[in-house]
C-alpha cells in the first residue's frame, strides 16, 4: 500500500483509525491527483432550489454592482441596489464581495461578517439584505496584519497568545492609525481544539480590528469524513470557506486549499472554487493586484532544502498550476502560513509570501525552527503598491535580523552568520568591522544556530520533543576577522529600509 506523509510538524504524532479508512483516504488523494475535474463519489445530494431575493443598501441607498454569490454562481446588484440569485439547498451562505470605501461588517466578537447562512422558507425563498457604512477616511491606503498559526493547544498556549500577540499587535496598530486596518488569521487558529475557538473571538475582540479567517488544516474536524464535513465547526464560528472583498485599488480573496480526506489532507483547490475564482476575477481589468489569503502555500522550497525530489502533498497545492493560469493576468500575491518559517519563492509569477507563525515552533520558544522568531506580517497598501514586514513579537520592528558571532555553526567556525528572516532576493546584507565596509555578505542554506540550540535532541523542547531546526535559505555569511572589535551587520529591504544587528553574546 501507498505510504503517505503526515503533514510537516506532525511527524511523530500517532493517528488511530481503521485500515479501511486509511485505504479510502489514500484512494482519493490518489484520484484528486489523477484527475482533478472529476466529481468525488460523496459530491452527490439531494437538492433543492432556492430563489434569494435582497439588497444591498448604504445610507438608505442602493448599491449597483456589488457582487452576490453562492460560491458558485454570481449576480450583481442592480441600480436600485437589488439583486435576485438563484441558488439550491446544498449551499450554506450567500455573501458578497464588499466594495472598496466600506466598513467590513463583522459579527459579535469582531470577525468579518459578509455572509448569512441560507435558510429558506418552506417555498424555497430568502431574503438578504446588507446595509453598508461608509468609512470615514479613503482606503486607498490601507494595511493588513497576517496572522499566521496561532495555533493554540491548551490553555497554556492560548494565555501566551492572549499575553504576548495580543498586546503587541495593539502596539502595531497604534503605529497604523491613520489608515484603516484589517486582520486576516491565516489558518490553524487552533491546534484540533476547537473548543478554543470563543478565545481566539475574545483575542479579536481585544484587537479591535475586523479580521478574516482562513481554514486551516488544525482547523477541521478530524473525525468527519469528507472535505465539506470537516469544515462545518469553521463555518459556524466564520462562515464561507472561501470569498472575496476590495480595499482601496486591491482585490482580496480567501481561498480553502485544505482538502481534508477522512485520514488526513492534502494542499488541494476543487473545481468548484477555481471556477468560482475564474468568475470572481473576471470583472478586473489585466495587470490589477490581487492577493489571495491561503492557508498552505502553493509552493514551497522546503523539499529543496531538505534535499527531496518533490514536496509533500500535505505542504504544497498539489494542483497549482490551475491555480497560477487562473492568476496569469494579473500581478497576483499569495500569502500563506503552514510552514512556521518564513520564504518569498516567485512560482509561475505569483509572488509567495510564506509568513512565519504567530505560535513560532508550537508555542515552545520564542522562534520558529528556521530561526524566524513568533510573529506577524504587517502589509501595507498605497494604491495598488504593497509593501512588507515581519513584526517579531515582543521586538521593535526594525528588528529584522539575528547575528551570529564566529564559531556559531560548527560546519562554518570562521564564519559570521546573520539570520535575516524576512530576506526577499531584493534584499542587500553587508557587514562592517570597527566602521569599516567590508563587503556583501554571502547568502548561504543552513541551520539557525539558536533553533539547533533549542530544537535539536531527543527531550527538546520539552513541550514538544518533535520539533526540530529548519534548514532555510534565509542565512547570511562573511568571513568576519577574529580581531575585530565591533561589527555591525546592515540589511537593506527592497523598499530601501536599513536594519542593523550586531553578534549575540553567550555563544
Amino acid at each position: 500500500m501507498k505510504q503517505y506523509s503526515l503533514p510537516t510538524g506532525l511527524t511523530r504524532r500517532r493517528f488511530i483509525g481503521s485500515m479501511g479508512g486509511v485505504v479510502i483516504g489514500a484512494m482519493i488523494a490518489d484520484r484528486l491527483l489523477a484527475d482533478p475535474y472529476s466529481p468525488l463519489p460523496f459530491e452527490v445530494m439531494a437538492r433543492r432550489g432556492v430563489r434569494v431575493r435582497g439588497a444591498v443598501r448604504a445610507r438608505g441607498r442602493g448599491l449597483s454592482g456589488v457582487v452576490v454569490s453562492d460560491g458558485i454562481s454570481a449576480v450583481r446588484s442592480e441600480a436600485d441596489g437589488t439583486f435576485a440569485l438563484l441558488t439550491d439547498s446544498s449551499r450554506p451562505f450567500v455573501f458578497l464581495c464588499l466594495p472598496s470605501g466600506y466598513e467590513i461588517p463583522t459579527g459579535p466578537a469582531g470577525t468579518a461578517s459578509l455572509y448569512k447562512p441560507l435558510r429558506p422558507n418552506q417555498a424555497g425563498e430568502m431574503d438578504a439584505v446588507w446595509d453598508l457604512a461608509p468609512l470615514p477616511v479613503p482606503d486607498r491606503s490601507h494595511a493588513f496584519l497576517l496572522l499566521a498559526d496561532p495555533q493554540t493547544l491548551d490553555t497554556d498556549d492560548v494565555r501566551l497568545f492572549h499575553t504576548e500577540t495580543v498586546p503587541d499587535i495593539r502596539s502595531t496598530l497604534e503605529e497604523l492609525r491613520r489608515v484603516p486596518v484589517f486582520g486576516v488569521g491565516c489558518g490553524d487558529i487552533m491546534y484540533d481544539r476547537l473548543e478554543h475557538f470563543p478565545r481566539y473571538e475574545e483575542a479579536v475582540q481585544r484587537i479591535g480590528i475586523p479580521c478574516f479567517q482562513v481554514l486551516g488544516n488544525h482547523d477541521v474536524e478530524v473525525l468527519a469524513k469528507t472535505d465539506e464535513a470537516s469544515a462545518a465547526t469553521f463555518m459556524r464560528y466564520f462562515g464561507p470557506t472561501y470569498y472575496s472583498f476590495d480595499r482601496g485599488e486591491i482585490h482580496y480573496v480567501v481561498m480553502d486549499d485544505v482538502f481534508w480526506f477522512g485520514d488526513g489532507y492534502i494542499g488541494y483547490i476543487d473545481q468548484q472554487q477555481l471556477n468560482w475564482l475564474e468568475a470572481d476575477l473576471a470583472h478586473l481589468e489585466g495587470g490589477r493586484t490581487v492577493v489571495l489569503f491561503m492557508h498552505i502555500p502553493s509552493f514551497s522550497t522546503q523539499h529543496i532544502r531538505n534535499g527531496k525530489e518533490k514536496p509533500e502533498r500535505s505542504v504544497v497545492v498539489v494542483n497549482r498550476e490551475l491555480l497560477n493560469r487562473i492568476l496569469e493576468p494579473y500581478e497576483a500575491h499569495l500569502i500563506a502560513g503552514h510552514m512556521h518559517e518564513i520564504e518569498h519563492p516567485v512560482d509561475q509569477g505569483v509572488h509567495l509570501h510564506v509568513c512565519g507563525a504567530v505560535c513560532g515552533a508550537w508555542w515552545t520558544g520564542p522562534i520558529c525552527g528556521d530561526g524566524t522568531p513568533n510573529g506577524y506580517g504587517v502589509f501595507e497598501v498605497d494604491g495598488e503598491n504593497i509593501t512588507w514586514r515581519y513584526k517579531s513579537t515582543g521586538m521593535p520592528i526594525g528588528e529584522q535580523m539575528r547575528v551570529y558571532p564566529r564559531g556559531s555553526d560548527p560546519t562554518v567556525p570562521d564564519q559570521l552568520i546573520a539570520n535575516v528572516w524576512d530576506a526577499d532576493p531584493r534584499w542587500k546584507v553587508l557587514w562592517y568591522e570597527d566602521g569599516e565596509r567590508k563587503g556583501e555578505m554571502k547568502k548561504r542554506r543552513g541551520l539557525d544556530p539558536f533553533s539547533v540550540k533549542l530544537h535539536r535532541g531527543p527531550a527538546l523542547p520539552r513541550k514538544h520533543p518533535w520539533v526540530e531546526p529548519y534548514s532555510t535559505d534565509h542565512l547570511f555569511t562573511a568571513p568576519a576577522s577574529r580581531d575585530a572589535r565591533r561589527i555591525v551587520v546592515e540589511a537593506t529591504d527592497g523598499e530601501g529600509r536599513v536594519y542593523r544587528g550586531s553578534p549575540a553574546t553567550g555563544w
